[in-house]
């Protein structure tokens, strides 16, 4: 089957949205602006690895792009462009794949996981190569050697659509360098068994596979740190050699916590202080516990005026679902709202009373976190969320806490595009009401979402963290120690983690348990009265919320891998599967109809009756909620992959449905995000003093396009090439 390019480019008219920190900058003092300055410089320098992490070729191209716009201007590269073969339209498009590039941290989408690649001249996959190195060519870049032979490595890449090139994947399947390219599952699966033998964790780290001339089989666990060497020994494992080695990315994690350490003394206090510390003896040399330790200050650090989280975090990516994006961020709190959400969190206790599953399955105490309304001033990663629940270290949330944040200027940043499917009516109430619904989802999902629920564990010393011998399980009635004498796993041994257990599903599996603890708690009107909305306002926001969520599992389906029957986006799957729970409720609660559209091509009307949330929909989702969390708790993976991919299976009617939203897909918004940068004011004692100012760009392409050439400085770039030039070998 000929592959749809249409798929895999961003079109001309997305559109780009201004990450808006200035009022919130102008907030912090200049002590707490230099925090930020440094945390940023960090995060941002930090996510130069996610390069490293998504295709072989991204880190390359991100060279070529960076020489490219940082030796002219974007008018003078257009002038040579038009002089070269480009049409406008092909000049915007380079552009605009530029602007994705960067904003995706490579060359595959963040949200989505498929392949980007340029509209220049789309039916001609040579003729982009040829335009492109024209340009490249006759540009002020093209005079350097090594610019042009970075080039010409990846050239080949950079439009092609071959079938294991579509989509992130293991090396059999797909594209990822989390792995080497050799690397299958049931390697990944073997080394799991291995971290999970040693009880140590895999969030930063890749593995490598050598196969020796005598037939044996090498794995190489590499850490991310600054120091390199041996961390373990090899070792003979399952009749294959494993050995620790640290220094991935060495010369791009030195960079961060030497960032990081000018931040110390702008720390606001002891927490921050030793937090820091202890994130910059993680960067360099690798040991996670670090991380965790730095972690533990983190959430003790309540209420700062600048907030910031930074390392290996999310494994949304990799096709094992273990090893972690680097992620790191800077924001300030707003105050005002997040009033709203620590009046939530101060009723959280009575409020977790309402899920579907009892004070056996809830945690023994439920930790109070931090929960603050953010404006982002810098977010380095593939993709910036609306909202965030962390740590992810299951130990930590679990017996010390977690911390939620609402990024508020991510939530507000929404362009005004045509609401597909819907009738006139739910249209404009989506415009009236979408941010303020999806504030509250957000704050339901990351408090009471991922921050509900216990993990029956086994302890080390052979003790558990529940009673074995009266809990039950919520599904069967059976005692859960009877179940495991009947041969089923209804606990987490000594080792496993939510990730390891439930692997690539965990993600998709935990978001919908999230989103569905919001759909179920947003039905309350005395929680919607903590965000503000009483009467007939209330009612309005939580039908949007509905209306909101369900379309967006419609929505979904755009992500939905048809040919390899696989979905790729942990949030999508979610959605997707508490929409097929909605509609299986019937009594016509959610009606997804096919029509035609004024165009007179295939269309269709999505409906949501708002009479019967209360009674249909809440209801089946609670049922559907207590089924998920009954697995999650008692880590029965086969149990939960079942229920879980019998709502995730996609039919005819589905691909139909599928077909349409592709058809009438609107381009997803990009966001410009400004920089901090250090400016030295002079006095009239002719003494310089440093102070932090904030530069903003255009909201369109090039805005985005500068922002990160701005970003960073030249030794930054040559850092991640020689990262490239190490890494070659295993792809």
């Amino acid at each position: 089957m000929p592959v749809d390019r249409s798929l895999h480019i961003i079109p001309n008219d997305s559109p780009v949205c201004q990450l808006d920190a200035e009022n919130a900058f102008k907030t912090l003092s200049e002590k707490e602006r230099k925090y930020a300055h440094y945390v940023a410089k960090a995060s941002f320098d930090g996510a130069l690895a996610v390069f490293l992490q998504v295709s072989p070729e991204s880190a390359p191209i991100f060279y070529v792009l960076y020489r490219l716009f940082k030796a002219e201007t974007v008018e003078q590269l257009k002038e040579k462009a038009l002089a070269v073969g480009f049409s406008e339209d092909e000049w915007q498009a380079l552009l605009i794949y530029a602007a994705a590039f960067y904003s995706n941290s490579g060359n595959y989408k963040g949200f989505g996981d498929s392949k980007i690649v340029p509209a220049v001249d789309q039916n001609n996959i040579i003729s982009v190569q040829k335009k492109i190195r024209a340009l490249i060519e006759k540009s002020a870049a093209g005079s350097d050697e090594k610019v042009l032979k970075t080039w010409e490595s990846v050239e080949k890449l950079i439009g092609s659509l071959e079938d294991k090139e579509l989509q992130l994947g293991f090396g059999d399947k797909g594209v990822t360098c989390y792995h080497s390219s050799n690397i299958t599952k049931a390697d990944a699966e073997k080394i799991d068994r291995f971290f999970k033998a040693r009880n140590v964790e895999s969030w930063n780290s890749r593995l490598f596979k050598e196969v020796g001339a005598d037939g044996k089989t090498t794995y190489t666990i590499k850490l991310a740190s600054s120091d390199e060497g041996v961390v373990a020994e090899a070792v003979e494992f399952e009749g294959d050699v494993v050995q620790i080695v640290k220094g991935d990315y060495a010369p791009v994690m030195k960079r961060t916590h030497e960032w990081l350490d000018k931040a110390v003394p702008f720390a606001a206090n002891k927490n921050q202080e030793e937090m820091l510390k202890k994130y910059i003896e993680h960067f360099k040399n690798g040991d996670i516990n670090a991380h965790k330790d730095g972690s533990r200050y983190w959430i003790k650090d309540a209420g700062p005026a600048v907030e910031s989280y930074i390392g290996f975090i999310e494994n949304y990516r990799d096709p094992a679902g273990t090893r972690s994006e680097f992620e790191g961020f800077v924001a300030a709190v707003n105050k005002e709202t997040s009033k709203k959400f620590l009046t939530l969190v101060s009723r959280a206790e009575e409020i977790l009373k309402r899920l579907p599953w009892g004070p056996d399955y809830e945690k023994d105490t439920f930790l109070k976190p931090d929960f603050t309304a953010l404006d982002v001033i810098a977010f380095g990663s593939s993709g910036i969320p609306a909202g965030i629940n962390i740590p992810n270290y299951d130990d930590i949330r679990q017996n010390e806490g977690f911390k939620n944040v609402s990024l508020g200027n991510v939530i507000s940043a929404q362009p005004k595009q045509k609401m597909n499917f819907l009738d006139e009516h739910d249209e404009e109430l989506m415009f009236k009401f979408h941010k303020d619904s999806f504030e509250v989802q957000v704050g339901l999902h990351e408090l009471l979402g991922h921050g509900s629920g216990k993990l029956f564990q086994k302890n080390v010393d052979g003790s558990f963290n529940f009673d074995n011998t009266k809990v039950k399980d919520i599904l069967t009635g059976e005692p859960v120690s009877f179940q495991f004498r009947s041969g089923i796993a209804t606990w987490y041994e000594p080792g496993e983690t939510w990730s390891s257990k439930f692997g690539p599903l965990a993600s998709a599996y935990e978001e919908c348990r999230a989103e569905a603890v919001g759909y179920v708690l947003c039905c309350d009107s005395d929680i919607l009265e903590i965000f503000g909305y009483t009467g007939e306002l209330a009612q309005d926001v939580k039908y949007v919320n509905w209306l909101s969520e369900i379309r967006a599992g419609l929505m979904a389906l755009e992500f939905y891998q048809a040919d390899q029957k696989k979905w790729g986006q942990a949030h999508c799957y979610a959605r997707y599967v508490l929409t097929k729970v909605v509609l299986e409720a019937g009594k016509e609660f959610v009606k997804i109809e096919e029509t035609k559209g004024e165009d007179g091509k295939a269309d269709l009307h999505f409906k949501l009756d708002r009479n019967l949330i209360d009674s249909v929909g809440r209801p089946a989702v609670v049922e559907f909620l207590r089924k998920l969390q009954a697995y999650k708790s008692t880590g029965d993976f086969e149990g939960g992959k079942k229920l879980f991919e019998s709502y995730g299976a996609v039919g005819e009617t589905e691909l139909h449905w599928r077909d349409v939203c592709i058809a009438r897909r609107k381009p997803r918004r990009l966001f410009v995000q400004p920089n901090t940068v250090i400016l030295k004011l002079e006095d009239f004692s002719n003494i310089f003093i440093p102070e932090v100012s904030l530069v903003t760009y255009p909201s369109d392409a090039s805005g985005v396009i500068k922002s990160f050439v701005e970003r960073y400085d030249s030794a930054a770039i040559e850092d991640l090439h020689a990262c490239w030039k190490n890494d070659q070998k295993w792809f």
